[in-house]
C-alpha cells in the first residue's frame, strides 16, 4: 500500500472515529464538516441549534456539526472525499478551492429563495462551470481596524505630530504627519504603528502600534497579500509567468519585517493568526489591525472586547501606488457526492439560503454577502455587514491563478517561504526565489 493510500485510510479512520464519538447510528443525522473557531463556528452552531428546534424537521434530518482543526483541513478533506467517505453529508467549501473539490461533490438547486437573499453576484462566489456547489454563509475579506480615541489624540496633539514626524523619518526615510485611517497609504500606517509602540515610542499610550498574522499558515497570507497587491503585485501574468519575485513582493514583505524588528507587534507574531490578533486587539494594548472582517462582530461587541469596543474604527486596507486592494473570497457548504443522507443535507442548505436563516446566521456573528434590500434590516446591529458588501465592491480581487486546483499550495509555499524570511531564517533573496521555483512546478 502507497503512504498516499495509507494516509487516506489513516485520515478517514481518525474522522469516523471522531464522528462515531457524537453522533450514534440511531440519529441518522445529517452532518456537516466545518473547521473550528472564530465567528463561522459560533453563527453554524447558533442557526443549526435554531433549525433543529423547528417542529417542522424530522429528527433523521437534524444537524450534527463535526469540526477539523484548520491546521491541514483541505488535504485532510481531499483525502476523506477521494477516499470516497460517507462520513458527512455537508462540508465547508471555499471559493478557491472548488474547482479541487468539484469531482467529489454534487451540485444543488437552492431554491428561489436563494438569489433574492443573496443576489447573483454572491451565488457566483460557490459555483464551478456554471453549476452551484454550494450556499454561500461568509464572505471573506479584510479591515483595517485601528482605535479612533489614539488617533484622535494623535492628530490634536503638536507634540504628538512632531514626535510622529520623526519617527517616520527614521524608519520610512520620510517625514509624515498624522492622517485620518480613511486615507491611510501603507506607509501612514506603518508611521502610525511605528509611533504607538513603546520599543520606538516611550511615550506611547499603548504597548504596540499593530498585530501582525505572521505564523507559517496559509490564510495568514491572504491577509498579507494585499499589501503588495496595492504595488501592483501578482501571481503571475497574462502570459503565465510567474511575477511574485517583484518590487512590490518586496516592498510588502519588508515592510512587515521591519516592523517586526522595530518592535511594532508582539515577538510572538510568528505564531498568529485570527483567534491571536482578536485577543492582542481587544487587549487595549493594540492601535491597529489588519484582520479578516468576521472579526468586526467580537471587537466593537462591549461584553467581548470591554477594552477597546467603544473606540474601534474600521476602514479598508491603506492605499500603495495602484490604490487600496482588498483580498475577497466566500465560503460556504457543498453537497459530499456520497453522502448518507442527501435529501435531508438538500433540506438545511435551500434552508440556509432563506432571508430568515441568513440573518439569524449575521445576527450570531456571522458574515454573509446579503443582498441591498436584506442587509438593510440588519445595518444597525451588523453596520460592519454593509462595509463588508462596499469594500468588496470597490476594492475585492482575486490573484491571478487565485482559483486554480494549486492555489492553496501556492498559499501553503508562500507562508512558509515568507515565514522563513520574517523570522530571520533565509534572506528576502532566497525566500523569493524559492516561491518563485515553487510556484512555477505548481502552475505549470
Amino acid at each position: 500500500m502507497s503512504n498516499t493510500a495509507k494516509f487516506k485510510l489513516s485520515t478517514l479512520a481518525v474522522l469516523a472515529a471522531a464522528l462515531m464519538s457524537s453522533v450514534t447510528a440511531a440519529q441518522a443525522a445529517v452532518t456537516v464538516l466545518g473547521w473550528p473557531g472564530g465567528s463561522e463556528e459560533t453563527a453554524l452552531r447558533a442557526v443549526v441549534d435554531d433549525y433543529n428546534g423547528q417542529a417542522n424537521v424530522a429528527d433523521a434530518d437534524k444537524v450534527e456539526l463535526l469540526f477539523f482543526s484548520r491546521d491541514g483541513f483541505y488535504d485532510k478533506l481531499q483525502a476523506d472525499m477521494a477516499a470516497g467517505s460517507d462520513a458527512f453529508d455537508l462540508n465547508l467549501l471555499a471559493t478557491y478551492a472548488i474547482g479541487r473539490y468539484a469531482p467529489y461533490m454534487e451540485p444543488v438547486d437552492l431554491g428561489p429563495d436563494a438569489v433574492t437573499t443573496f443576489g447573483d453576484s454572491v451565488l457566483k462566489t460557490m459555483q464551478f462551470d456554471g453549476k452551484q456547489y454550494g450556499v454561500p454563509t461568509d464572505l471573506s475579506l479584510h479591515f483595517m481596524y485601528y482605535r479612533k480615541d489614539l488617533v484622535a489624540a494623535l492628530m490634536a496633539d503638536d507634540a504628538a505630530k512632531a514626535k510622529y514626524a520623526e519617527i517616520s523619518e527614521k524608519y520610512l526615510g520620510k517625514k509624515l504627519e498624522p492622517k485620518d485611517p480613511n486615507d491611510w497609504t501603507w506607509d501612514d500606517w506603518a508611521a502610525t504603528a511605528l509611533y504607538f509602540s513603546k520599543d520606538v515610542n516611550a511615550e506611547s499610550p499603548v504597548r504596540y502600534g499593530t498585530v501582525l498574522q505572521m505564523k507559517n499558515l496559509l490564510f495568514n497570507m491572504m491577509v498579507f497579500q494585499s499589501l503588495p497587491r496595492s504595488y501592483g503585485g501578482d501571481w503571475m501574468d497574462a502570459s503565465g509567468a510567474i511575477t511574485v519575485d517583484s518590487d512590490a513582493y518586496r516592498t510588502g514583505l519588508e515592510m512587515y519585517k521591519m516592523l517586526y524588528d522595530a518592535g511594532a507587534s508582539p515577538r510572538d507574531s510568528l505564531s498568529y493568526e485570527y483567534a491571536e490578533t482578536n485577543a492582542a486587539f481587544g487587549s487595549g494594548q493594540t492601535a491597529t489591525a489588519l484582520q479578516w472582517n468576521a472579526a468586526a462582530g467580537e471587537l466593537t461587541d462591549p461584553e467581548k472586547s470591554p477594552a477597546v469596543a467603544d473606540n474601534v474604527g474600521i476602514v479598508a486596507p491603506p492605499a500603495g501606488p495602484d490604490g487600496r486592494a482588498d483580498h475577497i473570497h466566500g465560503l460556504g457548504l457543498g453537497l459530499n457526492k456520497n453522502a448518507k443522507n442527501k435529501e435531508g443535507a438538500i433540506k438545511f442548505l435551500k434552508w440556509m439560503a432563506t432571508e430568515s436563516a441568513a440573518l439569524d446566521y449575521a445576527k450570531n456573528g456571522g458574515s454573509p454577502a446579503l443582498a441591498p434590500a436584506v442587509v438593510a434590516k440588519i445595518a444597525a446591529e451588523r453596520p460592519d455587514l454593509v462595509q463588508l458588501g462596499q469594500f468588496a465592491d470597490a476594492y475585492g480581487y482575486v490573484m491571478t491563478g487565485g482559483t486554480s486546483a494549486k492555489a492553496l499550495s501556492v498559499y501553503e509555499l508562500q507562508a512558509k517561504e515568507f515565514t522563513g524570511y520574517w523570522s530571520g531564517q533565509q534572506t528576502l533573496d532566497e525566500a523569493l526565489a524559492r516561491t518563485k521555483a515553487g510556484m512555477e512546478e505548481l502552475l505549470k
